[in-house]
Parts: C-alpha cells; structure tokens; sequence
C-alpha cells in the first residue's frame, strides 16, 4: 500500500505540474492578460471601454427609473408599436403607425390601472392575515407588540415600517396603523388602529377585536368578487364590440376586398374610420367606467340588482 501510495505521489506532481504549464502558456498566448501582469495587478482598459460603461450606466439608470415609475414591467404597451408598423406595411400608409404611437400612453395607462388593483387586492388579503395571525399569537399569551412582530406582515405598503418600529421601541402603534392606512389596499389597518386604542384605553380584548375586523374586511371582499363576476358580462361585451372590426377587416382582406386601401386611402374610407373608431372606444371606455364606478368601494353605484 505505501508503495502505491509513492507511485501516486509522483503521477500527481507531473499531473499538477502540466497543468501550471499549460494555463503560464495560455497566459502567454493572451496581450490583455500581460498587460495586466506588467501595470501590477491593475486594471488596464482597453480603448473606447469608459464610453461604453457610461452608455451601460445610462441604460441601467433609464431601466431603473422604468421598473420604479412602472412596477418592474418591460412596457407591454410597446407591442402596439410593431402592431401598428404591420398594418401600416400591408396598407401602404403612416396613418395605423402614427395610431399605435397614440395608443401606446392609453393602453400603459389601462395595464397600470389593472396592475393597482391587483396590488390592492392582494395587500387587503395581507390585512386580513395579519389580523387572523395576531389575534392567534394573543391567544397563545403574547403580548401585543409581540404578536404584532411575530405575525407575518405580508406586503403591506411601504409605511409598515414605521408600524413595526412603534410596536418594538414601545411607540404609539395605533397613529403608526392610521398612518400605514393610507396605501392603497391597506385601508382595513383603521380598524385595527381601532381596536388597539380600544384594548389600551379600556382594556378590552384585542384578539375579538382583531377577529372582527377581519371578518368584516373578509365580508367585504367576497362582496366585491361578487360584483366582479357579476359585471363580468358587460366587460366581455365592451371587449368583443371592441375586436370585432378587426375580424371583419380581415374577413374582407380574405375575400379579396382590400378594405384597408379603402379605409387608409380614399376619403369616405377615412371618414369612417374616424367615425367608427371614435365611437368604438368611446364605447368601450363608457361601459368601462361604469364596471370601475360600481366596484369602487364606497361608489354611488350598487349592486345591479339592488338599483
């Protein structure tokens, strides 16, 4: 056995020692590398280097301004740009072009709206497991700073620091709950200000309190998802009117009837494109704005049913 152990001792040297000799000549084969013995270890960039780090500064700069004013999206609203650029080619004119340049802010604006009322929705169920896990933390014997710490906060805005910094340092958590409050879709925290004033002043229980709130707040939702699917009917509706002329224009395009030469390039054409686009969005952003009005919490608009 030791004198296996010599023999390896030997092949492992030679083995270690043509790989050190390969990667010196390999070295040798690379002017950068060289370049970057002889400066003594430091770095030697080569030219035109610092121009394109300033232009990969400015880009990393715009894409971070991007993904803070746009909630980390790419900008789908874009798509309408080639859309557009397709149309204008098969139709032989700028006007479908310049179209989708005006529709991209409308259609970035629609994709925010949605984008808010996903966040909302999902920091008013953050609302609603905080007050089911802090109410099962008192319950365990916790203090209410403590359950309020170790119950998962979820994503509730970015004022809930200032929340879990009362709770710690012995602060006035019920003014950092209002304050917290005022994010959109953490408006339930009133409530739980509420109940904490109430349990501090009057020394009622807290975990009610909590358990209250939390199924008010869960009332609530299920009402609004109601509504939802009960006003999902009209948005399909105002979605296919508003798709519906694009079928038809490629209906006639298959048919050989050119309605895009018609449309883009003679003067009845593009009166009714004017007239029948117009009145198409006017129409989808009317029935759009009255499914918004009734599922705003606290509109004037009720249920369907309840008119």
């Amino acid at each position: 056995m030791g004198e296996t152990a010599g023999q390896g001792l030997p092949l492992g040297a030679a083995l270690c020692a043509g790989a050190a000799a390969w990667v010196l000549a390999g070295r040798g084969h690379d002017p950068r590398r060289a370049r970057l013995l002889l400066a003594g270890g430091a770095g030697v960039e080569p030219p035109g280097s610092a121009r394109l780090r300033r232009l990969a500064e400015a880009v990393l700069a715009v894409r971070e301004r991007w993904r803070v004013r746009y909630g980390g999206r790419l900008g789908r609203e874009l798509l309408c740009l080639p859309a557009g650029l397709v149309v204008a080619l098969l139709g032989a004119s700028p006007l479908p072009l310049l179209a989708a340049a005006v529709a991209v802010p409308l259609v970035g604006r629609r994709l925010r709206t949605r984008h808010a009322a996903r966040e909302r929705a999902r920091r008013a169920a953050a609302v609603i497991e905080l007050c089911g896990a802090v109410a099962g933390e008192l319950r365990a014997g916790r203090q209410p700073g403590e359950a309020l710490l170790a119950a998962p906060s979820g994503d509730l805005g970015e004022r809930w620091g200032l929340v879990s910094a009362a709770a710690r340092f012995g602060g006035d958590v019920p003014d950092a709950l209002r304050r917290a409050a005022r994010v959109p879709g953490v408006e339930g925290l009133t409530g739980v200000a509420a109940c904490w004033q109430v349990a501090v002043d009057e020394g009622a229980g807290l975990a009610v309190g909590l358990d209250r709130v939390a199924a008010a707040l869960r009332a609530e939702r299920d009402r609004e998802e109601d509504l939802r699917a009960q006003l999902a009917t009209p948005r399909v509706t105002a979605a296919v009117l508003l798709v519906l002329p694009v079928f038809g224009l490629l209906m006639g395009g298959a048919l050989g009837a050119g309605p895009l030469r018609v449309l883009l390039h003679t003067p009845a054409g593009l009166a009714c494109l004017l007239v029948g686009g117009s009145l198409a969005w006017a129409g989808f952003a009317w029935t759009t704005r009255v499914v918004r009005a009734a599922v705003r919490p606290g509109g004037k608009e009720g249920r369907p049913d309840e008119r």
